[in-house]
């Protein structure tokens, strides 16, 4: 299955909502669009950075770099991890570097001097033109080879956001959540922007505040938070956090940061991570890990020390499992902390 993507709406057409986004999408996508075994990506070599290695079905090492907006220096770049690379010559028992290496230089647009740089330089730089197309209601990422015209496509799992505000006097929903609902389904993107305007119009001390690409927090200032969004670059969809009662404070109420697992707007389990995405992972989640790379033991608690998370009928007997409920709750045990 082709993994999700962030896209975001130019007044031109469509783009990756970060460069980062256009990265992960080339890099799970790399086999289907252009044959390509993915080796690692950001492989350090002298202090630089490649983007992604990669091999052919010859063994060929292919380096991409690549731009989510015109760059006139990438033909200097890649001269440097080309050097780079066959100095220290890494992954030698996977890479056959008796071939020449492949460079590619991918991005939706070159400038000039990108052109004047290939033309004298005395490496073969492959510049593939990146294009996001929407026909109809599906999206397609196309590389084209500006030189061959050779072209490569592969559809992009998008769901263009249709949602109108019902609530007066809550502020336009930042394009950074935007841009990370696209690779949610229709229902989990009303889920999260109705949760949004739910939190909002609680109370007006609360305040969305940006802390990072990566989260987005609701509250009164840094010490006082009632919810978080944060973008997981693996499933590329945010993940709900809310300040709840932690599962195992039965005796002595100890309200922490909990993670929230959905299916579209019901809950399905929690659990207590104090900070980032944490280890806990569902048991279906586990499965799908290769039994050598898994813990000896899945050691299981109410715990935040827990690999897995608890179900919601464990963590909360009297609270419904729909997310609006569990809203409710996390707001209301905001106020009595303010």
């Amino acid at each position: 299955m082709l993994a999700g993507a962030a896209l975001r709406k130019t007044g031109e057409g469509w783009e990756f909502a970060s460069e980062a986004a256009l990265e992960d999408f080339i890099w799970e996508n790399l086999q289907q669009l252009l044959s390509l075994t993915p080796l690692k990506r950001q492989y350090a070599a002298k202090g630089e950075f490649c983007d992604i290695l990669a091999l052919n079905e010859s063994k060929q090492l292919v380096i991409l770099e690549l731009k989510n907006a015109e760059d006139r220096y990438v033909i200097q770049q890649l001269t440097r991890y080309y050097d780079n690379l066959l100095d220290e010559r890494p992954f030698c028992e996977q890479i056959d570097y008796h071939q020449p290496v492949k460079l590619i230089a991918a991005a939706p647009s070159f400038h000039r001097h990108n052109l004047i740089d290939c033309k004298y330089n005395l490496l073969k730089i492959d510049l593939l033109q990146i294009q996001v197309f929407k026909d109809n209601q599906q999206f397609q990422l196309c590389l084209q080879d500006i030189s061959t015209n050779q072209t490569w496509s592969i559809p992009i799992s998008y769901q263009e956001l249709n949602f109108s505000s019902t609530k007066h006097g809550i502020s336009e929903t930042p394009q950074l959540l935007l841009d990370w609902l696209g690779a949610c389904s229709a229902e989990e993107q009303q889920g999260i922007l109705k949760l949004r305007e739910k939190i909002l119009s609680f109370d007006e001390r609360i305040k969305e505040q940006i802390e990072s690409r990566n989260t987005i927090r609701y509250g009164k200032g840094k010490s006082k938070p009632v919810a978080e969004f944060c973008y997981q670059r693996t499933s590329h969809k945010p993940v709900v956090f809310f300040w709840l009662p932690t599962p195992n404070s039965r005796q002595k109420e100890v309200i922490g940061r909990l993670r929230l697992w959905l299916e579209g707007e019901i809950v399905t389990h929690l659990g207590h991570i104090p900070e980032g995405f944490g280890r806990m992972k569902l048991q279906s989640e586990w499965d799908a890990i290769p039994r050598e790379k898994r813990p000896r033991n899945l050691y299981w608690s109410l715990s935040h020390k827990s690999f897995m998370p608890v179900p919601i009928s464990q963590g909360y007997n009297d609270v419904s499992n729909s997310l609006e409920s569990l809203a409710d709750l996390a707001l209301t045990k905001w106020l009595t902390r303010i």
